[in-house]
């Protein structure tokens, strides 16, 4: 069978094996939404640029925000973590231990929520062997300047391959770390609770499972296919954007323990066995959604074939149609993060060289 590509690099011949539901056109702006249970807009209005970045980054992946204000991002095939500071980007070092290839490369980045006073980064990068992750000490030179130390690796294991890296990671409300993976192309890894990949694994700061994930293992959900993005809402419950193959892409509510289907189905089949996601993207073009952020009860989603950034409100543990913003204007947007002033980073992809947009608190 043919391995699909789609939601990574659009193409692709790979159609998922059980019935699908939530067929509707993708939504455009302003019209109506793909799916979701109640349709319209959730009183959402269009995001305000405050500013472009023109950084000169190389496939941007990830950003955090230190507790200065200064920016850390990574790229995904140099390596390199870069500051950006005042407007303007410095490179800080690049990660040892990273092979860069297809999808693969040095990915996500987590603040430890303790950075304060451990000074802790977390990245989940692609090794000659694996898909780890690893955490450094980010400290500051008495010229404003950051460095970091040798990767302490915590955690290793995850399946690599040419695509379906996975490579999310962040800190939930309950201060353990929470990390999405890919199948590696190995779709007997999803429906298996004792693998890594197609998984959203929840570890302790030390890289140990948490207690009470429900398998007794790292494991916290399974039957994923390719998880881009994590956030929680108001209320802390957790969500996350996951790639289909040439159809469906999701935006799916997680629960411990919950089984997401792939490689069975994909999207909203509505069968008992696995739990249906939220909202559903039927043709990747429209989204193939990576980094996630919530405001409060509305989500914001990059999307990568798709070329916009996707808005959706939320309610409750139900989701409405979603909206999309600057459609195609500026490109594959690979992340989205909040700012410390409550606005957006936008984080955009292959435009050689890539940009930040900023865009302004949300209304």
């Amino acid at each position: 069978m043919a391995i699909a590509l789609s939601g990574c690099t659009g193409e692709g011949t790979d159609a998922p094996t059980g019935s699908i539901t939530g067929t509707g056109p993708g939504a455009t702006e302003p019209g109506p939404g793909t799916t979701g249970p109640t349709p319209g807009t959730g009183g959402a209005t269009t995001p305000e640029i405050q500013a472009r970045l023109d950084l000169q980054l190389n496939i941007p992946w990830a950003a955090v925000f230190l507790p200065n204000g200064t920016a850390v991002i990574s790229e995904r095939d140099s390596a390199l973590l870069k500051a950006v500071k005042d407007g303007r980007a410095t490179t800080i070092g690049q990660v040892p231990g990273v092979t860069p290839g297809g999808e693969g490369g040095l990915l996500g980045l987590a603040l430890s929520p303790d950075f304060p006073t451990d000074n802790y980064l977390y990245l989940y990068f692609t090794s000659v062997q694996d898909n780890r992750i690893a955490r450094v000490k980010l400290t500051e030179e008495p010229d404003g300047s950051l460095v970091f130390g040798d990767p302490d690796v915590v955690f290793t294991g995850i399946p690599k391959a040419g695509t379906h890296n996975g490579g999310r990671i962040r800190f939930g409300p309950d201060g353990f770390l929470y990390v999405g993976t890919g199948d590696s192309q190995r779709r007997d890894q999803p429906q298996d609770p004792n693998a890594l990949g197609g998984k959203i694994l929840r570890l302790t700061a030390d890289g140990a499972p948490a207690p009470g994930n429900p398998f007794g293992n790292a494991v916290y959900s399974l039957g994923h296919r390719n998880v881009q993005g994590l956030a929680w809402d108001s209320d802390g419950r957790l969500w996350a954007s996951e790639f289909g193959p040439n159809v469906n892409d999701e935006l799916n509510l997680i629960v411990a323990g919950g089984n997401y289907g792939w490689p069975a189905v994909t999207g909203a089949p509505h069968r008992a066995e696995y739990r249906d996601a939220k909202v559903v993207w039927p043709s990747t073009a429209d989204s193939s959604p990576s980094g996630l952020e919530i405001v409060g009860s509305t989500a914001f989603l990059g999307a990568l074939r798709g070329q916009r950034l996707w808005s959706v409100a939320l309610s409750g543990d139900e989701a409405h149609a979603p909206v999309a913003y600057f459609t195609g204007k500026y490109g594959r947007i690979r992340d989205v993060i909040r700012t410390p002033e409550g606005g957006f980073w936008l984080l955009s992809n292959n435009q050689n060289p890539d940009f930040v947009l900023i865009l302004a608190p949300p209304a």
